[in-house]
């Protein structure tokens, strides 16, 4: 590890840990720590990665702080799958954070490898992705996984094919947008139709070895599947794990001010926690959020295209001491592309939805905190990166950052630029 004293808050599925971290971290304040930074990893991360991870991303902070602060640090561990990819779809690895879904991830693995061009096999794939996510196969379903109050997403229930060939489309239209206009002509505009996943292919491009084709997306639906089961999870350990460890916290140690920092589908987890603390406890001075995985109406009192809803984190930056800021790059394509498409198909605006693709992005209700900041929340203020390195961050409420000068992707995320984010953010720099 990269900084001292460091220590790791670990929290398996259901948001419980192991007993004792609150008053480990306690007692750093008893050794004279001043302010906490605690790091969440994303999804797709091993305990080893995530670990690597906080090491390299707190690497900057000594250097920046100011005299007379004596900063901690904890990484959030929590499971949020290995999901390689390379040099293969490595969808066995799914099993270590999914063990009871061995069986189903087989069968879906053979899908994927073999391809087989007839309707009956996606009919399959779209059935065992209910049974991994947990959901039936209707619309209206309310069971397993999607919990008590939140709709199933459109595309774990749509026809399977017409779900498929979105994404295969959506895919090979980001990968046409790599290529020069005579690659992209001669490429015969596939790319650029636009699919419903209510349609049925024809007979030109639907049947025979023309289903092959749609494989190709079908991997990417796994992946939103997944990613929606670990959207799920990374909400319940914020809110029924972080957010008390750190009400205990607060209790022992009051003074020890907390800075909680996200990326991905971390920047989820820490700001549920913020819904998870206890009534009264205001530990946390500043939130930064890095790429965040969950919509940008997320604190919004109203939403705009739907005045009579709010963000399913209504405003609870008013439980931070100090500024809210959303990191924001237009480069990550991983929000810009593919989350806007997976929430259109989710009709989940207003909470945190999974992944994306073009034939979303042009829609607002769609996009993610992390691909334009935050939205809908009146007073939000919105600064350049090199103004807020210059100047600082404002000292209170929701700030937007454009981190595209420094951010190239989405993942893009130890850089010492952000590291002064969050110290500005925290009040801790010099």
């Amino acid at each position: 590890m990269s900084v001292e004293p460091y220590r790791e808050i670990t929290f398996d599925k259901e948001g419980d840990g192991p007993a004792g971290q609150p008053a480990a971290l306690a007692a750093l304040a008893r050794q004279g720590v001043t302010d906490l930074v605690v790091f969440a990893h994303g999804w797709n991360s091993s305990p080893a990665g995530a670990t690597r991870l906080c090491s390299d991303f707190f690497e900057p902070f000594p250097g920046l702080l100011a005299p007379g602060v004596e900063a901690g640090y904890a990484g959030v561990i929590w499971p949020s799958m290995m999901f390689t990819g390379e040099p293969g779809p490595d969808y066995r690895a799914l099993v270590t954070v999914l063990p009871e879904k061995e069986p189903v991830l087989d069968r879906l693995t053979e899908l994927l490898v073999t391809a087989p061009a007839d309707e009956a096999a996606f009919a399959e794939f779209g059935a065992l992705l209910r049974e991994l996510t947990g959901v039936a196969g209707g619309a209206d379903d309310r069971a397993g996984v999607a919990g008590p109050r939140e709709p199933v997403p459109e595309f774990l229930v749509a026809d399977p094919v017409g779900v498929c060939a979105l994404f295969t489309e959506a895919l090979e239209a980001e990968a046409g947008r790599s290529e020069s206009p005579e690659q992209a002509a001669g490429s015969g505009g596939g790319a650029g139709r636009a699919a419903d996943p209510g349609r049925r292919a024809g007979p030109a491009e639907g049947f025979g070895e023309g289903l092959k084709r749609y494989w190709k997306g079908a991997r990417e639906v796994l992946r939103q599947a997944t990613y929606y089961v670990m959207k799920k999870r990374a909400g319940h350990v914020g809110e029924f794990g972080l957010g008390p460890l750190l009400g205990e916290v607060a209790r022992a140690a009051p003074r020890l001010r907390v800075h909680l920092v996200g990326h991905s589908m971390g920047a989820r987890l820490v700001a549920y926690a913020l819904k998870g603390l206890p009534s009264g406890a205001r530990p946390v001075a500043s939130v930064t959020l890095l790429q965040g995985a969950f919509s940008h109406y997320a604190f919004a009192a109203r939403l705009p295209h739907d005045p009579g809803r709010s963000g399913s984190l209504r405003d609870l930056q008013n439980r931070v001491r100090g500024p809210v800021v959303a990191c924001y790059s237009r480069h990550d394509t991983a929000l810009g592309v593919f989350y806007p498409l997976a929430s259109r198909l989710a009709r989940d605006s207003a909470s945190l939805a999974p992944a994306a693709g073009p034939l979303g992005s042009g829609d607002p209700r769609w996009a993610a905190i992390g691909h334009d900041g935050v939205q809908a929340v009146p007073g939000t203020v919105v600064r350049p990166l090199a103004e807020v390195l210059r100047e600082g961050v404002p000292a209170s409420g929701c700030v937007s950052v454009d981190t595209a000068d420094v951010v190239r992707s989405h993942s893009d995320i130890r850089r010492a630029e952000l590291a002064r984010v969050v110290v500005s953010a925290a009040r801790t720099g010099r």
